[in-house]
């Protein structure tokens, strides 16, 4: 009988594959708009996308900060207001999780492309130049691998990491896009 319930439903892997194989389809097709992207622009999707969480959240994360204030500015408060406000609190930063995690799956396929490009810029060039930033400037002062000269940055693919020169040398294949998914989901 389970073998049959199996060739008719398939197993927890096919329907897992199934289910994970659109975001691939997508995240290959954001892919082919995100390759034709200056590398300042490429960088800015990620400023992008943390501004659409931010976006997204910014309003529950408003109310919760108030009621913070109100809790630690307002001492004479009953008790059993207090405890309506944390309730009410716990119930924001619930929903405050899980729009962050649905704003992240509508990102992923574009996030994900994002990162499969970059790899991919890094391993067929040895330098990466981007407009210089005061990150940039930081960074550059601490890792020898990158380098500002004028307005602009140069990030090395070769790094040391842990005492060992690292070279970039791969672009993700689509089995480690689906894999990034899987964890993304909590699935492993």
């Amino acid at each position: 009988m389970a073998t049959f319930l199996t060739k008719l439903f398939g197993n927890k892997s096919d329907r897992d594959l199934k289910e994970l194989n659109p975001k691939l389809n997508a995240t290959l097709e954001a892919y082919k708009t995100i390759k034709n992207l200056s590398n300042d622009e490429l960088r800015i999707k990620t400023t992008e996308f943390k501004e659409k969480i931010k976006s997204a959240i910014a309003d529950d994360e408003a109310e919760v900060e108030a009621m913070r204030n109100q809790l630690d500015t307002d001492l004479d408060m009953p008790i059993s207001q207090k405890q309506r406000l944390y309730e009410q609190i716990e119930k924001l930063e619930d929903n405050i999780y899980d729009t962050t995690q649905q704003v992240l799956n509508e990102l992923l396929p574009e996030a994900f492309a994002v990162v499969k490009e970059t790899a991919r810029r890094f391993f067929e060039n040895e330098q990466v130049e981007v407009t210089a930033t005061d990150f940039d400037r930081d960074l550059a002062a601490v890792r020898e691998s990158v380098n500002i000269s004028g307005d602009k940055a140069y990030f090395s693919n070769s790094w040391i990491a842990g005492g060992t020169m690292i070279h970039w040398d791969m672009v993700h294949y689509d089995v480690q896009l689906i894999g990034g998914a899987v964890l993304h989901e909590g699935k492993i």
